[in-house]
């Protein structure tokens, strides 16, 4: 079985790991500076009409249905009582906090490879864009302790505990989360195969993707992350209590996601929407800048294993539904995002999508 990082290497995007330190800018270079035309709607809608991402609890027992109204009319939503410590989340922002404010001839030491996926660099759908994004990010897939040793020689150990931790938490929670997501199709977990014989959500391939956005002195005219969706089943993201996160929904536009203390985001990705045939909705998502806080965030980006075909699963087809995805591998669908980006879903569709279900392809993109 391929790793995740192998899927990675064999679709490489070429981007540009060189750039200025973003802390020591007075001004806005041209290289980051996006048009109108990119930057549309940049107000939100939040608090219009009501328009705002549901508030999950999970300890309520109809969260499994208040989760599936949720990824059907808006592929995203909160989650409070979810079981994270908070001194835990605490620890991964410290993490992200210290990792970010090395001096940037050290972060270079632990650079991404250009055919990689693992380590510090700019966000890999940069090269999408013309113009460079206000942000700096380092990914993680399985242990960062090669990397760590080049950024602290001295105290490693104790932040890579720290990731490791955070990593096998939220893979217990993103287990949970799925299988409510699942339920509320109808999908029991004896329905897919490729999780292990007692259902438990272990089979899955993940990385962690931590973000910072930098204060900067014209977000007006600056992007911190273009509009994109993800390729996973489901990303959940820890904002802090920082304001930046857009999610754009059909007919509404663009909404901020508020920050909520202790509360998680979490977001249809393309997989979960092939999966449930269009009925889950992969969100297209953004994030804007500030120029009196820099912002942080972590996401634990969640997949199945890179060699499973995922395709609109039988309980959610028929007659009047008839499958409107191939079926499609984690591994070849990361190639297909790395050449078509946010159109990848449009080239794995077999027809074009029934009333009522709803494509993010056919959604009004921004960026």
């Amino acid at each position: 079985m391929p790793s995740l990082s192998e899927a990675y290497r064999a679709h490489p995007v070429h981007v540009q790991h060189k750039h200025p330190d973003l802390n020591s800018l007075q001004e806005l270079p041209e290289s980051y500076a996006w048009t109108h035309t990119h930057m549309e709607d940049h107000t939100s809608n939040c608090g219009v009409n009501n328009e705002s991402v549901p508030i999950i609890d999970l300890n309520d027992p109809n969260a499994s249905k208040m989760i599936g109204h949720a990824c059907k009319s808006w592929g995203v939503y909160q989650v409070v009582n979810h079981g994270i410590p908070m001194r835990l989340l605490h620890d991964i922002q410290r993490v992200g906090e210290t990792l970010f404010s090395l001096p940037s001839h050290q972060k270079h030491k632990a650079a991404r490879s250009p055919d990689g996926i693992s380590g510090y660099g700019l966000a890999r759908i940069s090269c999408f864009f013309p113009k460079l994004m206000w942000s700096e990010g380092f990914t993680i897939v399985g242990s960062p302790l090669d990397h760590f040793r080049q950024l602290w020689p001295q105290d490693y150990d104790k932040y890579c505990d720290i990731v490791m931790q955070y990593d096998e938490t939220m893979k217990k929670l993103a287990g949970k989360l799925m299988w409510l997501m699942l339920d509320s199709l109808g999908i029991a977990k004896e329905d897919l195969k490729w999780f292990s014989s007692k259902g438990k959500f272990k089979k899955t391939c993940a990385a962690l993707q931590l973000n910072s956005y930098p204060t900067c002195p014209d977000p007006d005219r600056a992007m911190g992350l273009a509009a994109h969706t993800d390729s996973t089943l489901l990303t959940i993201l820890y904002q802090n209590n920082i304001s930046g996160l857009q999610v754009h929904r059909k007919g509404s536009g663009w909404v901020t996601v508020p920050p909520l203390s202790g509360g998680l985001v979490v977001n249809v990705g393309d997989l979960l929407h092939i999966l449930s045939n269009g009925l889950y909705p992969s969100v297209l998502h953004r994030v804007m800048v500030n120029r009196v806080q820099q912002r942080l965030s972590v996401a634990y980006l969640c997949g199945p294993p890179p060699d499973v075909e995922i395709c609109p699963h039988a309980k959610v087809v028929g007659p009047s539904q008839p499958p409107l995805y191939k079926a499609v591998t984690w591994h070849e669908y990361l190639g297909t995002k790395a050449k078509h980006f946010n159109k990848a879903l449009s080239t794995v569709r077999l027809c074009a999508p029934i009333s009522g279900l709803f494509d993010v392809n056919n959604s009004d993109q921004v960026g």
